[in-house]
This record gives C-alpha cells, sequence and structure tokens, in this order.
C-alpha cells in the first residue's frame, strides 16, 4: 500500500469515526468515500494500519477506530488549517469586539471557544513576566495619599494607594507628583515588565536620599528627609510589592459540561478530567510547554498529555500576544476523537483576534 492510499484511507476513518463514534468498517468506507478501490482492497489496507498501531478494533467490533498515533499522523498531515468562512470571522470579531476591559475579554473569549468547538475551552490570562509597561500614572487622593496606577501592553491594569504624607499638599506637592511620574515613565515605559521592575529598582536606589529616612510608621516619608528622594522610594516600592504579587497566573475555563456530551465510551473517563482541570497549575503548565510562535497551533494527543486524567483527551492551544511577542495561551481540551481541523482553525482565529485587541488594532 502506497503511503498516500494509507494516508487517505486513515483520513476517511478518523473523519467517519469523528462524525458518528462508530468503528468504521471497509464497507462504510468504500460507500461513503470515493476511495477508487475495492472494499477488498481497503480491508487489506486497514490490516496494515492496524499492524502499525494506527487504528484498532474496540472489544469484538468488526469497524476500527483510529488510535493516539492514527491521530497524530492524521494531524501532522494536514496540508493546511482550513480558514473559517466570513460568517465566522465576523461573528468571532463583533463578540470580542464589546470588550471593555481585560477581564470582559478573557471572559467573552472563553466563552466563544467553548460555543464554538463545544469543547472545554481554556484561557489563560496575560503573564506579566511576558508583558511590556505602557504607562505609569500617579493620581492624588486627598492631601497625603496618591493612586499608582499601571498599565501594560495587554490591557491588563493594576493598581495600589500609597500615603506620602503632607508633601501633597500646595503647589509643590502638585510638581513632585509630576516630576515622580515622569521618572517612573521615562525609566519604565516600553520596557519588559521584568527589565522595568529592575530599572524602577535602581531609579529609587540611585536617588540622594538616606534611606533610612522613614516617618516612625515605616508608611511615608518623614518630614525631615528629601521630599522628593522619599516620595519616589515610597511609590517604586509600593509599585514593585504589587508587580510582584501579581505574577500568580490564572486561567479561566468554560464548558465542562460539554464532555458529558461527547458521547461513547469517552464519558466513563470524565471524573478523573474533571479533577485534572481542578488543578490550575497542570492547565498552565501544559499551555506554558508551547512554541513562542503565535501562529503554531500545538495538539497533544491522548498520552502525549503528561497527566493521567487527561489522556484520554486532546488539547489543541495557540499562543495571542501583543505584537510579535506571546503573552498567554488560549485552547481546547476534549477526546481524542475531535474535529481536528475545525478545531484548530478556531483557536488560532479566535487567538488572532484577540491579539489583535490587545494590540488596539481593528480585526480585518
Amino acid at each position: 500500500m502506497s503511503d498516500d492510499r494509507k494516508l487517505m484511507v486513515l483520513r476517511a476513518i478518523v473523519q467517519d469515526y469523528v462524525q458518528t463514534s462508530e468503528p468504521v468498517g471497509s464497507r462504510a468506507l468504500v460507500e461513503r468515500h470515493h476511495l477508487g478501490v475495492s472494499a477488498a482492497t481497503v480491508r487489506n489496507d486497514m490490516a496494515q494500519l492496524e499492524e502499525e498501531g494506527l487504528i484498532h478494533a474496540p472489544h469484538t467490533s468488526a469497524g476500527r477506530v483510529p488510535t493516539d498515533a492514527g491521530y497524530r499522523l492524521f494531524v501532522d498531515r494536514l496540508s493546511a488549517v482550513k480558514p473559517l468562512t466570513l460568517g465566522e470571522r465576523r461573528a468571532i470579531s463583533q463578540f470580542l469586539e464589546g470588550a471593555v476591559d481585560l477581564d470582559d475579554v478573557v471572559d467573552r473569549t472563553v466563552r466563544l471557544l467553548a460555543g464554538l468547538t463545544r469543547q472545554v475551552a481554556v484561557v489563560q490570562y496575560p503573564s506579566l513576566t511576558r508583558s511590556i509597561v505602557r504607562h505609569i500614572e500617579l493620581v492624588p487622593l486627598g492631601a497625603s495619599h496618591v493612586m499608582i496606577v499601571l498599565i501594560v501592553n495587554t490591557g491588563r491594569v493594576e493598581q495600589r494607594v500609597v500615603e506620602l504624607g503632607p508633601v501633597l499638599t500646595g503647589d509643590e506637592g502638585e510638581g513632585l507628583v509630576a516630576r515622580i511620574r515622569g521618572e517612573l515613565n521615562e525609566t519604565a515605559a516600553g520596557l519588559p515588565f521584568t527589565v522595568a521592575a529592575t530599572r524602577l529598582s535602581e531609579l529609587a536606589e540611585g536617588v540622594g536620599d538616606d534611606p533610612e529616612a522613614q516617618g516612625a510608621d515605616g508608611r511615608g516619608p518623614d518630614a525631615g528627609s528629601d521630599p522628593h528622594a522619599a516620595a519616589l522610594r515610597t511609590v517604586v516600592s509600593s509599585l514593585c510589592d504589587a508587580l510582584a504579587e501579581e505574577r500568580e497566573e490564572r486561567v479561566v475555563l468554560a464548558g465542562q459540561s460539554n464532555l458529558a456530551k461527547s458521547g461513547g465510551d469517552f464519558t466513563r473517563s470524565i471524573g478523573p478530567i474533571l479533577e485534572a482541570l481542578e488543578e490550575h497549575v497542570v492547565l498552565l503548565r501544559l499551555l506554558g510547554q508551547l512554541s513562542d510562535d503565535p501562529d503554531l497551533v500545538s495538539v497533544r494527543i491522548g498520552a502525549e498529555n503528561p497527566v493521567s486524567g487527561l489522556q484520554s483527551t486532546s488539547l489543541v492551544s495557540v499562543g495571542y500576544g501583543s505584537g510579535a511577542e506571546r503573552v498567554a495561551s488560549l485552547g481546547v481540551l476534549g477526546p481524542t476523537r475531535m474535529d481536528y481541523p475545525t478545531t484548530m482553525a478556531s483557536v488560532r482565529a479566535v487567538a488572532r483576534y484577540v491579539s489583535q485587541i490587545l494590540d488596539d488594532n481593528p480585526a480585518p
């Protein structure tokens, strides 16, 4: 049997099994597909595919179903991920464009993916360690406090309120806040988060004031210290503390009920899958093992998933980001018997629209 015909028969088996969830026989293949050979030839081809571990017979059935290796060969030999229709692309664009902030983007994305693919959708929040500082704003609150607002390129916003004491009163206070705001942005704006944090710390350490000259309560600058140096240190310290606290990665899930609708023997393994999905650190580790290429769709099939509870599933995922930088990942998880071409196309399309939203560019 030629490799081309072997792949043609395997592709037909995968397509029929995904559609019917029933083992596929040679007669059905001949009737449904234009293979150009007899049923006896197809049976011989199927026997060779079985010998190579690409298909197998479940129980005593006369039909065959793909193995993990069969699905892998099928996915690897896809000539191209089929494009979505104009209507599908328009629906994705309209659904995501109404998002008002990052939380809304993530929420809409995970619900959209679950609906499009009828699988479990997983969306990772943008990682601060991969993000770039866009702007740092200081907003005076009354006579003694200021709000620090950090805006990163993914649309993520972090806020902290610090007490600076009486240095904020009068015109001198406004000038001090403006000066510190300028120094912070000149130092950190446009830099990756990890680099920006280091530069900010160096900025605070470099000002000519005694770092011990703090108020008795340790919250704000001491009245006898240099107002600029002490206030800058207080702001930078709080800013770095806030960033450190937000380094914990998060994922959001939707569509877990889709697992029960998959049918077949898969429903017997839902319990371990749900238990594994509750361990978000497991999902983060799987999503984190992607290529930095934001267009490369990753497919982990069955036993390729290192988590035992997920070895009856496939994870289709891709990175999304701002510009050429991947800042997080999204994807779907479902039974190995899934429509891989459509699922891969949906995951990639949604990721591209999310990336465009983060770049503040309208989707084409």
